[in-house]
């Protein structure tokens, strides 16, 4: 098993970590620099006023599953900050649903990426999509 950014496994609760992906429950289940696969189960938590999911968890979950594949890409010399985030919602998900996001890459160059993301429910369905680009940037000293 490789690692992650943080020196951590690959497979791990984001909720192990603070911020808004550590809130949210999400779990990533395959991480490379070609493909991250994350997960999470829609709660109430998750919900806007209304009743349903609120779109800003895909907007989240979508930067976040780029961001990580990206700097997987980019290497340890590097880091990525998102740059603009783009999400179609497609259909409703409901309460208990696990949605799976994945990341893939569309462009890499040296100064930014560009990241394909997919939500899909238990049974496969799309409910979102969107494209996250990144800027590559040298890490500070």
């Amino acid at each position: 098993m490789g690692m992650c950014p943080l020196g951590e496994p690959k497979v791990r609760l984001m909720s192990d970590l603070p911020g808004l992906d550590g809130i949210l429950g999400v779990e990533y289940l395959e991480s490379t620099p070609d493909k991250v696969v994350a997960q999470f189960t829609i709660g109430k938590q998750h919900l806007q006023p209304f009743g349903i999911p609120h779109g800003g968890i895909y907007c989240a979950v979508h930067e976040s599953t780029a961001s990580y594949a990206g700097s997987l890409w980019a290497g340890e010399d590097r880091i990525v900050v998102g740059t603009n985030n783009i999400c179609d919602f497609l259909r409703q998900a409901k309460v208990g649903d696990t949605i799976s996001v994945t990341a893939t890459p569309i462009h890499r160059g040296r100064s930014q990426q560009l990241w394909r993301t997919e939500s899909t429910d238990q049974d496969g369905r799309l409910v979102a999509q969107g494209q996250v680009r990144l800027a590559n940037l040298d890490r500070p000293t």
